[in-house]
């Protein structure tokens, strides 16, 4: 039992998974340069006299970036060489959830607002490139995002991940940048997406892209063959579950974070196309105020609708009339 010990991490419970940390030099680099960069924006925003949304700011740093940190450094990160399902949270939620707080701070309208004005074009040149524009493309980002995540579960790259380091490190970004290339650009307020994608166009795609997104956990929860089984059949502690029930679990919770994910994103979308059609609304009404205005001084006072009886001819007006002088 001490040589088990040893070698063995301790049965995960609530308390460890959530107590249990380690530390991740290049994720912790990432995080700190895009908080860096972030918050310097915010500051930058500010001075000049304009205002940043907190809930903005919030999202950005403890859904976005938080995220990142739990995925990379916490107790899943701890566990992941021992059991497939932390791994498997880990990479959905660098995928899906982490990109869904990134784009919910909005850093592209923000790295807009802080530049000057050279910088800003060129911030706008970059996001109207073709490279770019082929890259974030509807389609092409959705279909992206899907052959990341099963080129990771289905070709030697997951199992060459769990045993060599700096390739694991390669995963999570890439996984984090796949993500980033389908929801950035449907969050943002700036146009970073073609004229015809208008958000009923927006929130077709993101709901099917949910759509999209369950179909890797549903195919890891139902896969017969083994996941990385030559690793995780050798370094199985003796407390783990039967390596099959480890990957159904793994792929339910694939499925079920993706679901989850997928409706607070089509909400977003939902509540930008009601302020969008809103701001239009208000935009037409003044256009038409603007526009009535000078008529109605040309015109003049509007002239008073006489009865019909005092202006048509005919046996039932006379009477009319001569009722209301008798009265």
């Amino acid at each position: 039992m001490s040589e088990l010990s040893a070698v063995y991490l301790p049965e995960p419970t609530a308390g460890r998974l959530l107590g249990s940390w380690q530390p991740d030099v290049p994720a912790l680099l990432l995080v700190a340069v895009l908080g860096g960069l972030y918050g310097w924006g915010v500051v930058r925003v500010r001075r000049r006299g304009a205002s940043w949304p907190p809930a903005r700011l919030a999202a950005f740093v403890l859904l976005g970036l938080g995220t990142i940190v739990m995925a990379t450094m916490s107790g899943l990160a701890v566990y992941d060489h021992e059991l497939f399902w932390p791994a498997a949270v880990q990479n959905v939620a660098l995928d899906l959830l982490a990109p869904l707080g990134l784009a919910l701070g909005d850093p592209l309208r923000l790295a807009v607002e802080a530049l000057p004005e050279g910088g800003a074009g060129r911030v706008r040149r970059v996001l109207t490139g073709r490279l770019v524009r082929v890259l974030t493309f509807p389609l092409v980002s959705t279909v992206l995002l899907l052959a990341t995540e099963l080129a990771v579960y289905f070709t030697p790259y997951f199992a060459t991940a769990l045993r060599v380091g700096w390739l694991h490190e390669l995963m999570y970004l890439h996984l984090l940048a796949a993500g980033c290339l389908f929801v950035l650009p449907v969050l943002t307020r700036e146009q970073a997406l073609p004229a015809w994608c208008t958000h009923p166009v927006r929130a077709a795609l993101v709901f099917l892209d949910g759509i999209v997104d369950a179909l890797p956990g549903l195919v890891v929860m139902t896969h017969g063959t083994l996941i990385a089984g030559a690793w995780y059949l050798h370094h199985a502690p003796p407390w783990s579950p039967d390596v099959h029930h480890d990957q159904q679990v793994g792929g339910g919770a694939m499925l079920g974070i993706s679901e989850l994910v997928a409706l607070p994103f089509l909400l977003v979308v939902l509540a930008q196309w009601v302020r969008a059609e809103r701001a239009q609304t208000a935009v037409l009404d003044r256009r038409l105020d603007g526009e009535l205005a000078p008529a109605a001084a040309v015109q003049g006072p509007a002239e008073l609708v006489r009865p019909w009886w005092e202006t048509e001819e005919g046996e039932v007006a006379e009477r009319v009339r001569r009722q209301g002088r008798g009265d």
